[in-house]
Parts: C-alpha cells; sequence; structure tokens
C-alpha cells in the first residue's frame, strides 16, 4: 500500500514492514541482519494536529507529516544493536545508530522459540533430566524468561529457562503444576550454556543437585483432562443485534454514539485509541497502557531477578491473542489485525488481535415520580474494544470502555497460570512469601503493576493538572456554626512531578481547560479521574526492582509533552539496570500548567496467591474510569432514547410452580 493512502494514524502494513528491511539491507549490503522490530514511529504531535483538526472540522485537509518507521535489529557479523527511523515516503533512513552494549532490546517470537530449543537439546540440560529418572510417559519443556537484573556489570543478552514437568500427551497438559528444581542459563545469542541453577525447594535459600523426582499429582486445568464432569446445568447466553451494530468502521475510524476515535496497535502497547472526540469536541488525543511490571517476592536466588515488563521486555502487541467468535467477545463482534516481522524481516499477519462490539451494562439512568409511579429509565450502552496478551503462563485482557455519557473506562483482568516454584512435598513445609497452591507447587508473592499513559485534550492541547481534597470547614460562628460543612481545597500540579491517593480526602484529580469555562458551574471544563487506589512497589528502595521502575513509586505522575517519552519504564526495560523513563522525566521541573500534558496512572494488585488461584486463576478485575466534570451543561446521554420492552426483546421466565397456583381456584391474587 502506499503511504499516501495511509491515515497518520493508520497501523503498521506488510508492504512497510518490506520496505523497512529494504531500506536497511541496502544500508548494510552484505551484512546479515536480524530484526528485533518493525513498526510505525508515530509523527511528531505539533506536525499531526493541523491534520487532526482540518479532520474533525470538516475543512480540507493539509498535508500530511511524513510517513516514519523505526526498527531494532542486529548486526549478526559484529553482535552491534542498532535502531534506525526510516522515512517511508522517501525510502530512506533518517538515522541509524549502534547502542550501547549494556542495551538490550525486547524479546521476539523467534528468539524465545530458539531458546527454547536449544535448551531443550542441550546435552548438560539432557543430563540434568536424566537424573530425575521421570516415570515412563513423562517429558519435560520450559518457559524462557526474560533474564533479570541484578548486576550493574551484566552486558550479556541472557535467558532464564525454567523446566516443567508434562505429565500426558496433551495440547494443554498443565506442566506449571509440576516445576523442576534446575534452571539453565542461556546466552541468547550465542545459544551458549553460561550454568544451570539450583532452585532452593525449602524454607531457605539452600540448594542441591538434582535428585530423582518424587511424583505429585498434577493440577490440570483442561476440561478433557480433569477428574470431575463438568456442569450440565448451563443454557445458552446468546446475544444478537438483528439490526446490526450501532457502530460505523470507516477503516481504522470509528464512529458510536457521539464518540469518534481511530483504533491503532502496534508491537509494544498493543491496542491505543487516538484522536477521541465525543459530540465534535476534543477529549483526549492518546490512550495507551504504556507499561507494566511483575515483581517477584520471593527473597531467594535467582528469583531475586524475577521482575518482567511485559510491554518494554516482549510487548503486549507482540503477545496478543487471535481472539475468536463465541469466545472471547460475544454479540456482533469488529475484528482489527495486526503486523509484525519476524527475525528474518517476514511480515507476519497478527489477525484478530482486538476485538470491538457493544455490551449492555445494566442501567444508565433513571427515576421514578413516587407520586404517581410514572419512570424514566434508560440503559447503558457500551462499546468496548479489548485484545487478550498471553505473557508465558499469565493472560491480561485489556479493555477500552466507552458509554454514552461520556465515560471511558480502562478495565485489567488478569488470568491465566501463576508462575510456580518447587517447593518439598513435606508435611507443614511452607514459606512467608508465597502459597502452597498443590502438592510440591508453590506459589510466589508478586505485585502486577500497571502505567496507563492519558495524553489528555480537553477542548485543546494545553491542560493542566489539579487535584481537589474534600476536608471539612472549619466550625464558625456565621459560616458552619453545626459542624457540618466541608469544602474542597485544590491543588495545581504546575511543574513536573508526582502525587498520591488519599482516601481519607477523596482526593480527586481533574484534568483542566483554564481557558474554557463552563455556564453553568462556572469552572473551567474538566475530565475527572476515577483511579484506582492501589499498593505501590513493595520492594525495597536498593533493590534494582525499584531502581527500574520508578514509575511503579507514585500513583499519578504529569510530565510535559516529548514526542519520544511513550513508556514509564523507558524505551529499552530488557535487563535494565535503572530507570530511563517517569524517575527522569518527572524530575526535570517542566511547567506543566496551561500547556501539552500527559498524565500517568500507576495502579494494579498485589497478588498473594490462593488456592482457588490454582490450575487456573478466576480473573481478577481492575479498572481505571475518566469522566466529564463540567465539560458538559447537562447529562450528556438525556438522549438516549427510553428503555421499553418493545425495544429490548426480553422473555419471561415461566415459574412452573406458580404456574400451577394460578391455575387453582384456591389461590388469590394477595397469595401471588
Amino acid at each position: 500500500m502506499n503511504s499516501s493512502a495511509l491515515h497518520p494514524f493508520d497501523t503498521l502494513t506488510p508492504e512497510e514492514i518490506e520496505l523497512g528491511v529494504q531500506i536497511l539491507k541496502t544500508a548494510f549490503p552484505g551484512v546479515p541482519l536480524r530484526f528485533k522490530r518493525i513498526d510505525v514511529l508515530e509523527p511528531r504531535k505539533r506536525d499531526v494536529i493541523p491534520y487532526l483538526e482540518a479532520e474533525r472540522l470538516g475543512r480540507p485537509l493539509p498535508q500530511k507529516p511524513a510517513r516514519l518507521l523505526y526498527s531494532y535489529f542486529h548486526r549478526m557479523d559484529t553482535r552491534g544493536f542498532f535502531k534506525a527511523v526510516l522515512n517511508a515516503d522517501t525510502k530512506r533512513p533518517v538515522y541509524i545508530t549502534e547502542l550501547p552494549k549494556n542495551v538490550q532490546g525486547p524479546a521476539d517470537v523467534d528468539e524465545l522459540v530458539e531458546i527454547e530449543e536449544a535448551c531443550m537439546k542441550h546435552p548438560a540440560v539432557q543430563a540434568e533430566i536424566e537424573k530425575m529418572k521421570l516415570p515412563a510417559g513423562y517429558t519435560v519443556c520450559n518457559d524462557p524468561w526474560i533474564y533479570g537484573t541484578d548486576s550493574d556489570n551484566e552486558s550479556r543478552r541472557l535467558a532464564q529457562c525454567y523446566m516443567y514437568i508434562i505429565e500426558v500427551d496433551h495440547p494443554q497438559s498443565n506442566h506449571y503444576s509440576l516445576p523442576c528444581a534446575f534452571s539453565p542459563v542461556f546466552d541468547q545469542v550465542t545459544k551458549e550454556l553460561i550454568r544451570i541453577d539450583y532452585l532452593p525447594t525449602g524454607s531457605d535459600s539452600k540448594t542441591q543437585p538434582t535428585q530423582p523426582w518424587k511424583p505429585v499429582k498434577c493440577i490440570q486445568y483442561a476440561h478433557d483432562l480433569l477428574d470431575e464432569p463438568t456442569r450440565t446445568d448451563l443454557k445458552p447466553y446468546i446475544v444478537r443485534q438483528p439490526e446490526g451494530p450501532s457502530f460505523a468502521v470507516n477503516g481504522q475510524e470509528v464512529s458510536w454514539q457521539k464518540w469518534r476515535f481511530r483504533v491503532g496497535f502496534n508491537n509494544r502497547e498493543g491496542l491505543v485509541l487516538y484522536n477521541l472526540t465525543f459530540d465534535g469536541r476534543q477529549t483526549f488525543y492518546r490512550l495507551s497502557m504504556s507499561e507494566m511490571t511483575v515483581p517477584y517476592g520471593d527473597p531467594r536466588k535467582p528469583y531475586h531477578r524475577k521482575q518482567a515488563f511485559d510491554a518494554g521486555d516482549v510487548g503486549f502487541g507482540i503477545t496478543a491473542n487471535q481472539l475468536a467468535l463465541g469466545c472471547d467477545c460475544l454479540g456482533h463482534i469488529k475484528y482489527f489485525d495486526g503486523y509484525r516481522t519476524d527475525s528474518r524481516g517476514n511480515p507476519v499477519l497478527l489477525k484478530n488481535v482486538i476485538c470491538m462490539h457493544e455490551q449492555d451494562n445494566g442501567i444508565q439512568h433513571k427515576h421514578t415520580n413516587y407520586r404517581n409511579n410514572a419512570a424514566t429509565v434508560v440503559r447503558n450502552r457500551e462499546l468496548v474494544l479489548q485484545m487478550v496478551c498471553t505473557v508465558s503462563n499469565y493472560e491480561y485482557v485489556l479493555a477500552w470502555i466507552l458509554d454514552q455519557a461520556g465515560h471511558i473506562e480502562h478495565e485489567v483482568r488478569a488470568t491465566g497460570i501463576l508462575s510456580t516454584m518447587p517447593i518439598d512435598n513435606q508435611d507443614g513445609l511452607k514459606v512467608p512469601w508465597g502459597t502452597n497452591v498443590g502438592p510440591g507447587v508453590m506459589a510466589a508473592y508478586h505485585q502486577h503493576l500497571f502505567s496507563l499513559r492519558i495524553d489528555p485534550s480537553v477542548d485543546g492541547h494545553n491542560n493542566t493538572l489539579i487535584y481537589e481534597d474534600s476536608v471539612p470547614m472549619p466550625v464558625d460562628e456565621e459560616l458552619n456554626p453545626y459542624g457540618m460543612g466541608y469544602t474542597v481545597e485544590r491543588t495545581v500540579l504546575d511543574v513536573a512531578g508526582h502525587a498520591d491517593l488519599s482516601v481519607e480526602k477523596n482526593r480527586t484529580f481533574k484534568i483542566i481547560n483554564e481557558s474554557v469555562i463552563n455556564p453553568i458551574s462556572l469552572k473551567p471544563v474538566a475530565w475527572k479521574l476515577q483511579l484506582a487506589p492501589s499498593q505501590m512497589l513493595i520492594m525495597g528502595p536498593g533493590s534494582f526492582a525499584r531502581k527500574r521502575a520508578a514509575f511503579a513509586e507514585h500513583a499519578v505522575w504529569v510530565t510535559r509533552y516529548q514526542d519520544d517519552e511513550l513508556y514509564a519504564a523507558g524505551e529499552f526495560t530488557n535487563q535494565s539496570t535503572h530507570d530511563t523513563g517517569l524517575g527522569v522525566w518527572g524530575s526535570r521541573g517542566d511547567s506543566t500548567r496551561n500547556t501539552d500534558i500527559v498524565l500517568w496512572h500507576t495502579f494494579g494488585l498485589t497478588h498473594n496467591p490462593r488456592p482457588e488461584d490454582f490450575p487456573v486463576m478466576p480473573a481478577e478485575r481492575i479498572s481505571v474510569m475518566l469522566k466529564p466534570d463540567g465539560f458538559f451543561t447537562k447529562n450528556p446521554a438525556l438522549d438516549v432514547p427510553a428503555s421499553s420492552q418493545s425495544f429490548n426483546r426480553s422473555t419471561l421466565h415461566q415459574d412452573t410452580h406458580k404456574e400451577a397456583q394460578r391455575e387453582s381456584c384456591c389461590v388469590t391474587k394477595s397469595m401471588l
């Protein structure tokens, strides 16, 4: 596809991958290259805003900004790691630079597969497996894990392979229920075995060489491997929209219930929403899940390194599932695809990685006049855009949900399987940093800390972040003689930095436009942030987990917009030793009042596992809400039609017991 036909926010095309590979091979003639990433580099904001404004106002479109790509790749002759920015319009590089030796790029699918295969074929690993003396029919597999960090001096690209036993030859046999007590470490570039770590299996850090395996029962989750039958009393729940959906799609542009926006997708963040307007008014320029970190609380070596950055280390887009009708989303579904490159530079289709559908979420608003029982009720229709990412053992369901009253919710559901460790199968043995979830298997305490990136455009791009605390008024003979009054104290965050939540004060953060005053409230138009109170990073101040993830120390950050500042922990997180994101940007002292700002919200789960989380975890849900606050002069959903049976076509459950009563001449209406 010619880049001139693409919108500035359109996602990567296979032709662009091929073009990027061609440009780089031309720049390095005869040099073997290994590609980590080729993706779209978003246009500079100042260049794309005139185009977006012309679109919004229905005016002639100006010239589009240049279509740029970026790539991470290795030279295989020198092992050098490079970043390139490429101009797809001119078909020439903008720049190509070699990165420092201590910078490791994200993992790619081919690399993980290669390490997994190299591990299983290595004679030393095979020897360790032989020492376990497994029963006939049992096999072993491994999960290559991001190595993490415990040294400022490690510059090799490493992988820690955690080993597991497979009980039965079945594609969903739960190997996480049978972890092994040894773990090989490999150089991901040379495929060299660096060492084999022996894992502690007691209540201390002591380890021992591989011993014969003591058989324990595997806890399975696949339905055809369960000991008990599945339920038989569940009836079908069928969502039908006989007249089709209420949304319209033009390429990647979506129109729905006064909302208009563009659906984006990239390898790192996955689903991104661009240029959201409501009834023609600007609300948000860009919304994305910027980063997440999962540090584990097991203090024993080598678990002390266990800290994943699932967006930066691999990528939500790279790990996004191919979604299926009737499974991940219900109703009338629109799917969006994506693309990535393999290590050789070939385009790989990521099919159906985003699903979009409508859903009913109960009552939007209702009031009954108690004097005459006249009622108005409106149901809350929502538009859901969702992706599901599988990061080895865990699944994350990430959804943006819009409604008819202008609300935007970001919902996260964590499910999948716990990351497990072996524990001696002895009566009474347990550890203070984890939970025994099955025979011989323990799941360590850990955290899932997300960073939501919110780039606002509340009636324009010059905005300010404030917070308001609800506090009691002083007792005063004239103003508050009965001690009942309370008011709000406003704090303006006029310099880049961070702030924390306060449940005690009902601390409420708002994005305001000081130059636009609501004629009813007489206050600046605003969007309120209904944030998710969460425990911040627990790990100690000297730990690498904290050094690498400064964003996880505070719930709210505000920075002045910069084009290349998209990721809360910095551009490169794999084996990083320190934070290069919000910890740096939030300490620059930039003015953030009445200017182009970015808000970042840290939230998440402190997950101390329970047996009920195994062998597969019931989804744990947490969400953040963005709500208009004085942006409108009244409820913006007043014009949504009232709910009625003629429209909704519900069916009535027939209670056979009561029907029998109604047919009896001995039953009066009062008894019913």
